[in-house]
């Protein structure tokens, strides 16, 4: 039947034809064949997931002069191929995609006939999908494209399937029977063996052409230069601290720093245990703002800066030839790791998904240590969430740069008491996808001046980032970390029923 009386209803047909396909939103119609069908499931699952739209057809193939609603064609158009598309989808991919969500929409269709347009809502995986007999996609701006072999096993890096660490390397086994792997085989109790049985039994060491080689993972946490033996094989492995004058790097052939930048090498347990030691030193001794000369007092949790440091060494992808950076300006800290989030996770999710290790060689060996700067409890990031809060402090801020030559994962702990309102408004746009200057001054009581104001902080801290916009006063903010679209979020609910 149709639902034109349901303003819920009207407001998601209105936003969806004015929205253009992008990287996660895909519009079908029914007819015919639905080999397109699979390929958008399949590369949203292989992407960063997304909305398939089924039965409202492309704004491209509507001829100019044509109203928009000569585009809702519905599942009416072909019920059977409908039926047939839902039944296929539970076994027409290797490996079967889960975390389906659909969502049936009634409306009335472009022939004034009651209908339904379906909406089926595709999860990033953390796996990599093909279709069976017909390749594995993955998605663009606004279409699919198959993946080449070599984009496969790209993609299973990027994704977390494959770790780098794992992958063995031409680096002889002695240069590897350091202090650090004594204190390691101690605390671990191996008690036989030779270093080469030994990392053979840990899984850290292989035979290639006859000859026992070690694990990147190994290298990296044994070695006493594991950076400069990597180095020859493109890979990186240290940390570089910065710390700045001001809230900004300043371009130019002099950079704004308050001292050289250092760099943090030796194992990864030791250059946990010292770029954590050089940044909390430096955070305790204040620092001075460049613009007035007052001195500022950091006042993250040491357990929260810790944390981000230990993740970016754990997660990293170590096929990537750049070292983790750390900044420090005088309101905030940025912990850069090259790679992107593995797995499900992204910002939008991660503080409740918490951590998926890339790299579980790493994870599973440090925490064998006597000290261990890890717990491997998969709860590392709730902590942070959960530890800013307490202080009343901002949530830490989670940004993927995937435009980059080097893609980065960077964590922003911002040294700024957060208002009260902030948890309503952050809540207020994780339900509803954005927010205006008329929602801020009603959760806030604040005037229109105020509320604008604050609408700027918020954006210079990198906290939310404006809409399109026809005028200021039709201003919207939402996320960073946020899908957007240029007519807004469609961030909306659905509700995992089988249409039928």
């Amino acid at each position: 039947m149709s639902d034109a009386s349901s303003p819920q209803t009207a407001d998601r047909i209105a936003t969806l034809l004015a929205t253009p396909e992008s990287r996660t939103l895909d519009f079908k119609r029914i007819s015919g064949k639905q080999g397109r069908l699979y390929e958008t499931v399949c590369a949203f699952a292989n992407a960063e997931g997304g909305w398939l739209v089924i039965g409202i057809g492309d704004a491209k193939a509507v001829k100019p002069g044509d109203p928009s609603a000569s585009r809702l064609f519905g599942i009416e158009e072909n019920p059977e191929g409908f039926d047939d598309f839902r039944r296929e989808l539970l076994h027409r991919f290797t490996p079967a995609i889960t975390g389906l969500h659909w969502l049936r929409l009634p409306w009335t269709l472009h022939h004034g006939q009651p209908g339904h347009v379906v909406l089926l809502r595709v999860e990033k995986s953390e796996q990599i999908h093909s279709i069976v007999g017909n390749g594995t996609w993955t998605r663009m701006d606004a279409s699919n494209r198959e993946l080449s072999a070599v984009e496969i096993a790209e993609l299973a890096y990027r994704r977390g399937v494959r770790s780098a660490v794992a992958e063995v390397v031409p680096i002889r086994l002695d240069l590897l029977d350091t202090s650090t792997w004594r204190t390691f085989v101690a605390a671990r109790g191996l008690r036989s063996g030779t270093i080469a049985e030994q990392l053979r039994r840990l899984g850290l060491a292989d035979v290639v052409d006859g000859e026992v080689r070690p694990t990147r993972a190994a290298v990296l946490l044994f070695a006493e230069e594991p950076g400069s033996l990597l180095a020859a094989h493109d890979t990186r492995a240290d940390i570089r601290v910065m710390v700045y004058d001001g809230k900004q790097p300043l371009p130019g052939a002099t950079p704004n720093l308050r001292k050289p930048a250092k760099t943090v090498r030796g194992p990864l347990v030791d250059q946990i245990d010292a770029a954590v030691r050089l940044v909390l030193d430096e955070l305790a001794a204040g620092l001075t703002l460049a613009s007035s000369g007052f001195r500022a007092r950091h006042v993250y949790p040491e357990r929260v800066v810790k944390e981000a440091i230990v993740n970016a060494v754990i997660h990293r992808d170590y096929r990537l030839n750049r070292d983790i950076f750390i900044r420090i300006f005088d309101d905030r800290i940025e912990v850069e790791s090259p790679g992107l989030l593995p797995g499900r996770i992204t910002p939008d999710n991660i503080a409740r998904a918490g951590s998926k290790a890339r790299n579980p060689l790493i994870a599973q060996n440090l925490r064998e240590f006597p000290v261990p700067p890890n717990i491997d409890a998969g709860e590392g990031v709730k902590m942070m969430f959960s530890e800013m809060a307490a202080a009343k402090l901002y949530p830490p801020q989670y940004r993927q740069s995937t435009e980059a030559a080097v893609e980065s994962v960077t964590v922003t702990l911002l040294n700024l008491e957060r208002p009260s309102v902030w948890d309503e408004v952050s809540d207020w746009i994780d339900r509803e996808g954005s927010i205006g200057n008329a929602r801020l001054r009603a959760i806030s009581g604040w005037d229109t001046l105020a509320a604008s104001r604050q609408l700027r902080q918020w954006v210079s801290q990198g906290l939310l980032e404006p809409l399109p916009a026809a005028s200021r006063q039709q201003a919207r903010y939402t996320k960073p970390s946020k899908e957007t679209q240029d007519q807004g979020s469609l961030s909306w609910s659905f509700d995992n029923e089988t249409p039928g």
